[in-house]
């Protein structure tokens, strides 16, 4: 905690201490400095994509028909203006490819979750519970020797040769 202490934010008392209940109005202080984001799952931001990628598409092609409309057959009408109708529409064909690959790929979520829910439901495996004494013969401990603590401690010593 790089602040331990801080204001309440509703009442502001001072010297209150983070992760705890403000003293003066009951509010809890969470430790701000450790606020994790919220994990947004691929859905969601499919579901965003989807509605720029048509909020797009319906902007630029309105645009493109707009200035054909305005432009076309009259005189002097600049190059540019062509030009741009041009990559309107084509902005308008590749928001419509990629809201058409989201919906593809929103139709691969549902299938592969649906897979994943049928393979957890057919391969859970169910345990029996035994009583352990089935399972493993009980200890015996009659000759058990504990190890030593120094025990093959000393085999990478070398010897001193005394002169």
């Amino acid at each position: 905690m790089v602040n331990e202490f801080m204001f309440c934010p509703n009442c502001g008392k001072s010297d209150q201490r983070v992760e705890t209940f403000c003293r003066q109005c009951g509010l809890f202080l969470p430790d701000f400095d450790n606020v994790k984001p919220r994990e947004i799952p691929p859905e969601e931001h499919l579901k965003a994509n989807s509605l720029l990628n048509i909020m797009t598409a319906v902007a630029s092609l309105t645009l493109a028909i707009l200035l054909h409309v305005y432009f076309y057959g009259r005189e002097n009408t600049p190059v540019i203006i062509y030009i741009t109708a041009g990559f309107l529409t084509a902005m308008f064909a590749w928001q419509a490819q990629v809201f058409w690959r989201n919906l593809k790929l929103k139709k691969h979520f549902k299938k592969r979750e649906a897979i994943a829910g049928r393979k957890q439901e057919t391969e859970t495996p169910t345990l029996e519970s035994k009583p352990t004494n089935e399972l493993l013969p009980e200890a015996d401990f009659k000759d058990h020797v504990p190890a030593s603590v120094i025990e093959k401690t000393t085999r990478k010593l070398k010897t001193k040769k005394s002169s």
